[in-house]
């Protein structure tokens, strides 16, 4: 919490106002199925769930930095915004026809991945959907900074990061029928790094009935 807030305070919109080609891309998989209600883990400043709200989504964004959620508020006055970490839901009795997490999940150790990945699926509803995206080994800044657990390696201070193959993405992910997965190549300009792409890796599930968590 206390690095998100410190970023946000001093960045502000660190990644722009406009959504990420990850986004676009999941919102045209998105239009193929029945999907009207949206969870966003990690809303950050609300870039997401103002992109999504647009497009006629009723959306819920959950985020761990107050100060990224107020931006939100400002930024985005039409989806539902929670102030909490992603490791604490459920914040809510509401289901969910999909849940959209754009980088969140290669942030957290490999206990805290697991238990986050088992309350997306308890708030999905029966034949939900999940795209996640997160850093594949092919980003170039793997293997950088001190080791915490395999592929995972912390090169800020409090910010370790997971990098995933696609073996261990669909592992993560067992509890799901795939429908697709692939490198999606992402390209930023923020005055933390200046002009780059990162190399993330996305999947795009169907949760399977009647999976014990």
């Amino acid at each position: 919490m206390e690095y998100w807030n410190n970023r946000y305070s001093d960045k502000g919109n660190i990644w722009g106002t406009e959504p990420s080609i990850t986004a676009i891309y999941a919102l045209k998989l998105f239009k193929k199925y029945d999907i009207i209600k949206i969870l966003i883990p990690g809303a950050g400043y609300g870039r997401h769930t103002r992109f999504f709200s647009k497009n006629n989504y009723e959306v819920t964004g959950i985020e761990i930095s107050e100060i990224a959620l107020n931006l939100a508020k400002e930024f985005d006055s039409k989806s539902k915004l929670i102030l909490g970490s992603v490791l604490d839901m459920p914040f809510n009795n509401d289901t969910y026809d999909a849940i959209f997490c754009y980088n969140v999940l290669h942030l957290l150790l490999s206990n805290q991945r697991i238990l986050f990945i088992e309350k997306c699926y308890k708030q999905l509803k029966e034949s939900g959907f999940v795209f996640f995206s997160v850093f594949s080994e092919q980003e170039n800044s793997f293997g950088k900074g001190t080791k915490i657990e395999e592929n995972t390696f912390e090169s800020k201070p409090y910010r370790p990061t997971h990098y995933f193959t696609k073996e261990d993405l669909l592992k993560h992910f067992n509890s799901y029928t795939v429908i697709e997965t692939n490198i999606i190549k992402e390209k930023e300009n923020h005055v933390d790094l200046g002009p780059h792409t990162h190399k993330l890796r996305y999947i795009f599930a169907k949760k399977r009935k009647n999976v014990k968590i």
